[in-house]
């Protein structure tokens, strides 16, 4: 994932300490049903299409925009299907940083699939019973956005 500039001048005076940040995460399916994902340029794996909203910026929009940015797809956020708080992620470089994910289920509207940006490696439509190797968080969000359930979080506990 590229760095935003706003992130950037948080680093320069924040180092590598833990940064909580907003994230967005794009579930696109097409008329067939086939999920659009991305193999990551970091770390090679093929996941969702996510990223960092702008400051101000609806997350939404944010995630239509990353998904056209990374794969030149125009897409229309349907519904949100997952909120949820990630793991902590240490970047090569030392930064610290944790996201609170919102995840939309979105279906394409336009364009071809195609390597939009240097942030993949590859990008392409599979089916989803034929998905390529991903770790469970990114099955999860899949999982989720093709049942018609309530949105998901992690429920609290008062025990």
């Amino acid at each position: 994932m590229a760095t935003p500039d706003f992130i950037r001048t948080i680093r320069a005076s924040a180092g590598h300490q833990l940064l909580w940040l907003p994230g967005v995460s794009a579930v696109v399916f097409d008329d067939q049903g086939r999920v659009l994902l991305g193999q990551r340029a970091d770390n090679h794996r093929w996941a969702v299409l996510s990223g960092i909203p702008d400051p101000g910026e609806q997350p939404a929009a944010a995630a239509v925009r990353e998904v056209y940015e990374e794969t030149a797809v125009r897409c229309v956020a349907e519904r949100i299907v997952m909120v949820r708080s990630g793991d902590r992620v240490t970047f090569g470089n030392g930064d610290i940083c944790q996201f609170l994910d919102v995840t939309f289920r979105c279906r394409a509207v336009g364009g071809e699939a195609r390597v939009n940006d240097d942030e993949s490696l590859d990008v392409g439509w599979f089916e989803v019973d034929a998905l390529p190797a991903m770790d469970e968080h990114q099955l999860s969000r899949v999982k989720q956005a093709l049942s018609d359930e309530p949105t998901w979080f992690e429920p609290t506990s008062f025990e």
